[in-house]
């Protein structure tokens, strides 16, 4: 601290010490004993006097070092990366097991218990193949997942370091007409989006609250990851040589989310400046002093309030779109199914953007959840391509446990590494999960606002896509 700011608390001091001896009454003599108190323990606290060795803080020593704009930026990378590795990789073992659980050995005892007490075909399948199976991909792929993330999450909370994150980047979203705190949201929908969405409600300002909602899509939520790795991982990693194909993959899958992140800030820019046009508003942000996070209530925070709202309400969305994917699939005329019909007609649209007509309906049938993206797909390749030997059944959705036999499969389908390198893009870009939908719906209270927050990332994805697609096929043609 500097000699004017030891001036000015030595003459509070001096004020204590005249207030003490000028009031009268004890009652006086006690409120400015304390007031001299305070002080004291603030200036002994806070000032460093001459000859005197300076004592040790450890609140401001670490502030030095994760604000500081040399490492705080660099410290926040690789402490969320550090977070989202070990939520990617610790989910792998419970959403595998869930699955095993729920898909493989739940499902088929259902199904013959539906069997033995005469249920009709077509009712086991729309109540068990459908809804059954696309609520249980939902609860493997996303609760592990989540359960691991928001309890990380809330203890970066507890312990302080939020904040920090906030202060680190509000220059950067005040130069792009958002709020700083918008990056703590952000920060969350990389969790879940609809979560990220409730998190906006830390921003004061409705108009830059507004942006962040419309943007968070722009997170990749856990229920794409699986989608990013995957793709990542069976086309991108094996253009590569193997030593280096798990690397290539990650950098490929890193290389999204941090689009996103810049897709995040340019969208905001372009809001703050049309149709969402304002002053940047300015707000005063306390460093809360850094506390151990407290277990318990972590955990109650993290798992009950978030995790489970969360993840009920993808369920109640995922249910039906179980229903409508085993319908698509078994309703049939024209000695086709009524997906195979779909699928013809948005074949030359996905052509035009690097895709195919499968992904397209998949995404159509499971904006509930992104989760069933996968195995709705998976299902569908073996529709269309008459494929024998491969899943449960028409209509059934269902992975494969091996990598290679997944590509193969897509292959067969007619994939190219530009359907895997325009399924990333347009797995980061296209219509929020319908949970995130509603979620925006009920916080903003406008369904104008949440048209475009559907619709304007979906927009993005097409022209992202269909540019990437003109510039791969120009560049092969050349070659």
């Amino acid at each position: 601290m500097n000699r004017s700011t030891t001036t000015d608390v030595d003459r509070l001091l001096q004020r204590a010490r005249d207030l003490r001896w000028q009031v009268g009454g004890s009652l006086h003599d006690h409120m400015a004993e304390a007031i001299y108190a305070e002080a004291a323990r603030v200036a002994d606290r806070a000032v460093t006097r001459p000859g005197q060795q300076p004592r040790f803080d450890w609140d401001r020593t670490l502030d030095r070092i994760v604000t500081s704009r040399l490492w705080g930026f660099p410290l926040m990378l690789l402490l969320f990366a550090s977070v989202f590795w070990i939520t990617i990789v610790g989910a792998n073992f419970p959403s595998r097991w869930l699955a095993s659980l729920l898909v493989d050995t739940l499902h088929p005892a259902l199904k013959q218990l539906a069997a033995g007490l005469g249920s009709p075909g077509w009712l086991s399948g729309l109540l068990l193949d459908g809804a059954y199976l696309a609520t249980a991909w939902v609860v493997s792929v996303m609760l592990p997942p989540m359960a691991i993330f928001f309890p990380l999450f809330t203890m970066l909370e507890d312990f302080g370091y939020l904040p920090r994150v906030a202060f680190n980047l509000d220059r950067l979203f005040q130069r792009a007409g958002a709020h700083g705190k918008q990056s703590l949201s952000m920060m969350m929908g990389f969790g879940c989006n609809a979560a990220g969405v409730v998190a906006t409600r830390i921003i004061d300002s409705p108009r830059e609250r507004l942006i962040a909602m419309i943007t968070n899509n722009f997170a990749l939520c856990n229920g794409r990851w699986p989608t990013q790795i995957l793709i990542a991982s069976i086309f991108i990693g094996a253009t590569a040589p193997p030593v280096l194909a798990g690397l290539v993959s990650a950098a490929a899958v890193v290389g999204v989310a941090l689009f996103g992140v810049v897709l995040s800030l340019v969208t905001s820019w372009g809001l703050s400046r049309t149709v969402l046009r304002g002053a940047v508003s300015t707000f005063s942000l306390e460093l809360p002093p850094y506390r151990p996070p407290r277990l318990l209530q972590t955990l109650y925070t993290s798992l009950i309030d978030r995790t489970l709202y969360v993840l009920w309400r993808a369920i109640v969305f995922a249910a039906p779109a179980g229903v409508v994917i085993w319908l698509v699939a078994n309703v049939s005329f024209g000695g086709s199914s009524l997906a195979e019909h779909i699928i013809r007609w948005l074949d030359p649209v996905g052509f035009l953007i690097g895709l195919n007509g499968v992904i397209l309906l998949a995404y159509i049938i499971a904006i509930p959840a992104n989760e069933i993206v996968i195995p709705t797909v998976l299902m569908l390749t073996v529709l269309t391509a008459r494929l024998t030997g491969v899943g449960e059944g028409t209509g059934v959705m269902f992975e494969l446990e091996d990598a290679n036999h997944t590509r193969t499969l897509l292959l067969a389908g007619g994939w190219t590494v530009l359907t895997g390198v325009n399924l990333m893009l347009f797995s980061l870009l296209h219509n929020p999960c319908s949970t995130t939908i509603y979620t925006i719906y009920r916080e903003s209270g406008s369904v104008k606002w949440t048209v475009v927050a559907a619709l304007l990332p979906l927009a993005m994805g097409l022209v992202a896509t269909f540019f990437v697609a003109q510039v791969w096929r120009l560049v092969a043609g050349f070659g």
